[in-house]
């Protein structure tokens, strides 16, 4: 049997154990630490891009994938309106759930969104991560040239380096394995389309592409955001940038 075939199986409800949840453990938060020491940067609201009127069916059906970006930067209201599309927080419901503006198995919104901003207004370049819970970002001290360490670690996709700004998406698996167990994986992975079908659509309402990645070394990608690879791990990214 080969590996994929292997995983579809072995996550069938009749092969999972009592969740974590069911054993009455306490729930992971809703939002990884950070070093408090840092000062956060502050968005602007949300609402402070003005979209104007939005026709949905002409966003789907004009929707296109775009490597090829111009060296213009994007603002931090544009970048601001994409988070929030992406993984913004609409209500709390106390410390259990958090309800966004995408869909999440169980409401257990299981990601962390780091960003490479290579080109923002008012940004240095580097990477962040973004504070959902506060609308605020947070800078990673993670050494130089990140950049091109990321570019190779996307397997060499030049559309990283000349990006505005490359999302991505870490899986915090406690998060959603506290509730599924192992069936919890795949659920990671419907999440993060979920994700970025949001940002595909939010970026052509500004005009911007938009370029999905999938194909990257997990090893590496891990290693340079100093993550341990199997409780936190990168699952998926998109560069971003104004279309030529």
């Amino acid at each position: 049997m080969t590996t994929g075939r292997e995983f579809m199986q072995k996550t069938q409800y009749k092969y999972l154990e009592t969740s974590a949840q069911q054993r009455g453990e306490a729930q992971p938060p809703l939002e990884l630490p950070y070093d408090a020491t840092q000062r956060p940067v502050e968005l602007p609201a949300p609402t402070a891009l003005d979209v104007g009127p939005v026709n949905l069916r002409e966003l789907i059906e004009q929707r296109r994938t775009a490597r090829n970006y111009v060296a213009q930067p994007l603002s931090p209201e544009e970048l601001s309106y994409l988070l929030w599309c992406t993984q913004g927080i609409q209500e709390q419901r106390d410390s259990y759930a958090t309800m966004r503006t995408v869909p999440s198995a169980g409401a257990r919104h299981a990601f962390e969104t780091y960003l490479l901003i290579n080109n923002v207004e008012g940004l240095d370049p580097g990477v962040y991560r973004y504070l959902a819970s506060a609308h605020q970002l947070i800078r990673m001290h993670l050494g130089e040239d990140l950049d091109r360490r990321i570019t190779r670690a996307c397997l060499n996709q030049e559309h990283v380096a000349r990006s505005a700004v490359t999302f991505i998406w870490v899986a915090v698996v406690e998060r959603m394995a506290w509730r599924y167990d192992e069936r919890g994986y795949r659920y990671l992975h419907l999440d993060a389309g979920h994700v970025c079908q949001n940002l595909y659509l939010a970026a052509e309402v500004m005009r911007c592409g938009v370029c999905a990645i999938g194909a990257f070394d997990d090893v590496a990608f891990n290693d340079i955001l100093e993550l341990d690879g199997e409780e936190l791990f990168v699952i998926y990214a998109a560069t971003v940038g104004k279309r030529r």
